[in-house]
């Protein structure tokens, strides 16, 4: 009889339970995930809006008579393309892409495009994947963007190491949308890990910069290669209940246009299942989204096979909850590891905010306003030099902090860089995939090269494997 009398007290609790849940779930936004991160720079976030023009051009036909520029142009000059290939060209192996020569800022780019509807090919390189069936450099990565970037360095490794040697000072930067960010942060990793087969180029070169980026490496490798690879997320500052009103409010025909998320570095769905699904996107995400909230983030951390958005997050909001209309657009910027934009913040518009065409433009906007900032407070330039240095330590600081945050929560695979080491090369696998690098044959190509270097023992430790392995194509 006891026990009977307990049922509507326990059935009471959860309800609440229940009830405190959805309410905390619903009110939550996304402007909470960089709520406490540091403001960027102008001089660091400079990059980002050329770099978007760069992968905007890489659409038009013809640069010399250019028919979708954005306003102002692309700003480069088509002479300086080193190289350019289309669909035909790369067949399906890897999205089209460029090769520019900044002269003006002493640049290299190799700029990608994102996602083409109309292509079979880029959605065979989304499908090929499963969670946990490539392991590189001691953790996971998406198989199809990993392919994709070994053949853009097999094909354009020469012309890449040539013009690296006649610019000694010139950087190398991998920039790319969608579907080309995550083969542009596979590209990075992989030129670092084997800077040998570009002439040893330094990794103080190489840098990547992924636009709307998708969640393409496990969280251990996102914090590793924070100090090169650089993901730019835009808005997401929505909360789910103002989501769910005017996604209604849009199926009703209503102008809902006032609440904007970029869905892709935020829901942990792999790619291959977003595109399969792509005809009922809303109702994949929100259930993700509902599923996903009930996951402790502890387990989520436990998963090696979890896949995350790459390296150093920039985080452009121009939106504040429970507010309409648009504000000036603040860039905040962090290596994080816990919280990394692990809730799903769905809306009417969660595909908008996607588009490579709004990021140039608010990214733009953002940096104009930071520029007027700096030119208000007439900051002269040893002081604007010595904020640079400043900054560029805090980088290092905080890089160095979240891998060892990474080792406090017991992410696998996790490593604590040595007190003595270099923020360049701290790594001994680094070390070893040099090492076995140098060995290997000049004639070999980038993807056997992959499956060669990278081999895991039963210990988690880097060894060469000796026998003969199947090409990962």
């Amino acid at each position: 009889m006891s026990i009977i009398c307990g049922v509507p007290l326990l059935e009471s609790v959860c309800c609440l339970g229940c009830v405190g849940w959805a309410w905390k779930r619903f009110l939550h936004t996304g402007i909470r995930d960089s709520e406490a991160w540091a403001l960027a720079s102008a001089d660091e976030f400079e990059p980002v809006p050329r770099l978007c023009r760069l992968i905007l051009a890489v659409y038009e036909d013809d640069l010399e008579h250019p028919l979708g520029a954005p306003p102002g142009g692309y700003g480069i000059n088509p002479s300086c393309v080193r190289l350019r290939k289309t669909y035909r060209d790369t067949q399906g192996r890897a999205p089209p892409h460029l090769i520019y020569v900044d002269h003006e800022n002493a640049d290299i780019v190799v700029a990608i495009r994102g996602l083409n509807l109309g292509k079979e090919s880029d959605y065979a390189l989304l499908l090929d994947n499963r969670l946990g069936k490539k392991k590189i450099d001691g953790g996971y990565v998406h198989n199809g963007l990993l392919k994709a970037a070994a053949w853009i360095l097999d094909e354009e490794g020469e012309i890449l190491k040539e013009l690296l040697d006649k610019h000694p000072e010139y950087s190398l930067t991998f920039a790319g949308h969608s579907l080309g960010s995550g083969v542009a942060a596979m590209l990075a990793m992989l030129v670092v890990q084997n800077s040998e087969r570009l002439g040893n180029v330094g990794r103080r070169r190489v840098r990547c910069y992924a636009m709307a980026p998708a969640r393409c490496m496990s969280l251990n490798l996102a914090i590793k290669y924070a100090h090169i690879i650089n993901s730019i997320v835009l808005q997401a500052s929505s909360c789910l209940l103002l989501g769910l009103i005017f996604l209604i409010l849009g199926f009703c025909g209503r102008d809902c246009s006032v609440m904007e998320d970029d869905f892709l570095p935020r829901t942990a769905t792999p790619l291959e299942d977003i595109f399969k699904s792509v005809f009922c996107l809303p109702c994949l995400l929100c259930l993700r989204c509902m599923r996903d909230t009930c996951i402790p983030e502890e387990k989520m951390f436990r998963d090696p096979r979890r896949l995350y958005a790459p390296g150093r997050i920039y985080h452009i909001v121009e939106r504040k909850p429970f507010r309409f209309g648009k504000f000036p657009p603040v860039v905040r910027t962090a290596v994080p590891v816990d919280g990394r934009f692990e809730h799903l913040v769905p809306s009417c518009n969660a595909t908008s905010d996607h588009a490579i065409v709004w990021i140039e433009k608010e990214a733009r906007k953002a940096l104009d306003l930071m520029l007027e900032k700096e030119r208000t407070l007439e900051i002269p330039a040893k002081q604007r030099m010595e904020r640079q240095e400043t900054i560029a330590r805090e980088h290092k600081e905080e890089y160095r902090a979240a891998l060892h945050r990474a080792v406090t929560l017991s992410i696998p695979h996790a490593f604590s860089p040595s007190a003595y080491g270099t923020f360049e090369g701290s790594t001994a696998e680094a070390g070893e995939g040099s090492t076995a690098s140098r060995e290997s044959s000049k004639k070999e190509s980038w993807g056997e090269l992959i499956e060669r270097l990278f081999e895991k023992d039963e210990s988690g430790q880097m060894v060469l494997r000796k026998s003969a392995v199947c090409d990962i194509s």
